[in-house]
């Protein structure tokens, strides 16, 4: 339901996933990050379901929250979704198109993940989710893939870019890879599952900077002139 999305069809939405405190959940929101993840798949970051209902209730009504999954049935993906308070649920694993729509049938939001350069990367169309994304080969490694294996990727829809991102590279990320999102966990911790508030911050103002130097961009390149930074009068004309 591509309505829930706040940042609508327009590239700019950021999510801070790995939350495993109402803590960082919190800070994550007050610094301006549009949905947080919460990971029910085997990881150091991995929470419970109890725990994590516990830090939802406390959250604003309007924070779009996600529950992690890697290869879980769609039946219990969708019960400890509703079970937990969350309004998505972010499929990392090697789940068919007919379970990715039969999860989107019962959730309100739907992300299917997919590693750079494999078949199901390439043929992205074919799940029905309302947004994608794409990361590395080993999803929270930390580790950057070659950007250039997400050229192409899910064209025409939304789709975030993950894995290895931080507060360094997140602009020259935008800026190459040209997402409609960005998602991140380690980059912006201090240790695995603890958010730190500068690297949170900066990573957030760093994103926020490179879509708006991205849709500049793309007015300029549309034709709005009033964009684009007029040459230095030369006075050797007259």
């Amino acid at each position: 339901m591509t309505e829930a999305f706040p940042a609508g069809d327009e590239p700019g939405f950021v999510k801070i996933c790995g939350i495993t405190s109402e803590e960082d959940a919190l800070l994550a929101i007050a610094m301006g990050a549009d949905a947080l993840g919460f990971v029910f798949a085997p990881s150091k970051r991995q929470v419970a379901v109890g725990r994590v209902s516990d830090i939802v209730k406390r959250l604003p009504n309007d924070v779009l929250t996600f529950g992690v999954f890697r290869d879980d049935l769609p039946e219990r993906v969708v019960e400890q979704v509703q079970r937990a308070g969350l309004r998505g649920a972010q499929l990392h694993g090697h789940e068919r198109p007919d379970q990715v729509s039969w999860v989107r049938e019962r959730v309100e939001v739907t992300i299917k993940a997919f590693a750079a350069g494999t078949n199901d990367a390439a043929k992205a169309k074919n799940f029905h989710a309302d947004a994608y994304l794409i990361e590395g080969g080993a999803p929270g490694s930390g580790e950057v893939f070659d950007w250039s294996l997400a050229e192409g990727f899910a064209p025409g829809r939304r789709w975030l870019l993950a894995g290895g991102l931080s507060h360094r590279n997140v602009a020259e990320a935008i800026a190459q890879v040209r997402p409609w999102g960005v998602d991140v966990s380690s980059g912006v911790e201090s240790s695995p599952g603890r958010k730190d508030a500068l690297k949170l911050k900066a990573f957030i103002a760093n994103a926020r900077t490179g879509f708006e130097q991205m849709a500049l961009e793309a007015l300029a390149s549309d034709g709005d002139l009033s964009l684009r930074r007029e040459a230095p009068y030369d006075w050797n004309e007259e």
